[in-house]
């Protein structure tokens, strides 16, 4: 089997001169996308918005956007850091296009 340049077989483990190292991979950490509600983004665009962005079929989008109404806050999915990012500020984008406050926020789970 051949060898990567950093001396990592590709397996998590590292050889050296016949000793074989096991590297513990680590999970990237992961990161939850919430909506929080307002008393001006329309529910019908809350859907539209969890629907596009975080692709949940219009049943479940409801159900998230219910929860956000009625608990103040509704988690949309968990998805890493860089992915998060980009979820938050694809929601902030449309909300900001649309003329509405919804805010969206992540936090580490």
């Amino acid at each position: 089997m051949g060898q990567y340049k950093d001396g990592n077989n590709g397996y998590g483990h590292e050889e050296s001169g016949g000793l074989v190292v096991e590297k513990k991979l680590k999970e990237p950490d992961r990161y939850a996308v919430l909506l929080h509600n307002d008393d001006y983004t329309s529910m019908d665009f809350v859907v539209g918005v969890i629907c596009s962005v975080f692709h949940k079929t219009h049943e479940q989008a409801a159900a998230i956007m219910v929860r956000v109404h009625k608990q103040g806050i509704g988690q949309c999915g968990i998805f890493t850091r860089e992915i998060a990012e980009t979820r938050v500020r694809q929601v902030r984008r449309k909300a900001q296009e649309a003329g509405f406050p919804l805010k969206c926020t992540m936090e580490k789970v």
